[in-house]
């Protein structure tokens, strides 16, 4: 057993909560005094670069690969990680080991009471794909404006004026304590990304002490429905480029599994929803997607 245990992860505000978050449940776990875990922040790319969409300088492994290059570097013995903002193709030397109980998968509309009261043409700002594809499948007469950063950064520029609403991740905002911000958008409204809402941890996939002490705190609900969803992504060859939704839930019989996929400008969609044994089972809803789907459709998936 080491005499400490460093864990990885970005700066923001809310990456260390949630890293706090890890520490606090691995300290009740294995009855640990508070110095066995030290947080050690690695500062990404996706940190410095704020003023372009992911899918132009890097996509998802913008808030991985520093992270990544730490671990392997054993600079850390484990990273947290938002688990949708986690590339869907792994390096095979670093594995995901435990997931936390699942918090809201919903997001949170700012700015307005519902999507319905959003000024006429008026601007919504967001860099996620999925969020502007469904926003503008709801509503073609928005403008969609590119906001990045952490959650201030968001709400500065909201109050500021440079869009009329903004969405943001209800997960999120409730551990930062910013319960009373926004309104929750239904899942039968607006569909979640993949793995929203869960935190996951990284370990070398060579460190077996590291990884069996991930075990006693890994949810088990949450690690195959986010599983589940991330199987569908690889079968779908999504990017970070796709616009596309998914929940997985706990049901009789598995999980219940629903996915969307969306062009960008929200014109076309193809819905589907599945009863599943396996996470792996998700490939075939993702089939069917891609089968009903046209051309121009299938061509935003299959990369």
């Amino acid at each position: 057993m080491r005499s400490i245990y460093r864990l990885g992860t970005r700066g923001s505000p809310l990456a260390l909560t949630q890293a706090h978050m890890v520490k606090r449940a691995l300290e009740a776990a294995h009855g640990w005094p508070e110095t066995m875990v030290e947080i050690v922040t690695v500062k990404t790319s996706g940190d410095r670069i704020q003023d372009r969409a992911l899918a132009e300088v890097g996509g998802k492994a913008l808030w991985t690969k520093e992270l990544d290059l730490a671990l392997e570097e054993r600079r850390i013995d484990f990273a947290v990680h938002s688990m949708k903002d986690v590339e869907t193709i792994r390096p095979e030397h670093i594995v995901i080991a435990a997931m936390l109980p699942r918090a809201d998968v919903r997001d949170r509309l700012i700015g307005a009471e519902s999507i319905a009261a959003i000024r006429e043409g008026g601007k919504v700002g967001t860099s996620s794909p999925r969020r502007s594809a469904q926003m503008l499948r709801l509503r073609p007469d928005l403008e969609i404006v590119l906001f990045r950063g952490n959650v201030d950064t968001r709400l500065s520029r909201l109050h500021l004026g440079e869009a009329d609403a903004t969405l943001l991740a209800a997960a999120g905002l409730d551990r930062l304590g910013r319960h009373e911000i926004g309104a929750p958008v239904p899942v039968e409204t607006m569909l979640p990304a993949p793995a929203q809402g869960a935190v996951g941890i990284e370990a070398r996939a060579d460190d077996a002490e590291m990884l069996g002490l991930l075990a006693a705190i890994d949810d088990a609900d949450t690690s195959l429905c986010v599983r589940a969803e991330r199987a569908l992504l690889a079968r779908l060859g999504a990017t970070c480029r796709s616009p596309v939704a998914a929940l997985a839930v706990r049901a009789e019989g598995g999980l219940h599994l629903r996915a969307q996929i969306l062009s960008p400008d929200g014109r076309e969609s193809e819905e589907g929803e599945a009863v599943i044994a396996a996470p792996e089972d998700a490939a075939a809803l993702a089939v069917q997607l891609l089968e009903r789907a046209s051309p121009a459709l299938r061509a935003e998936f299959e990369g």
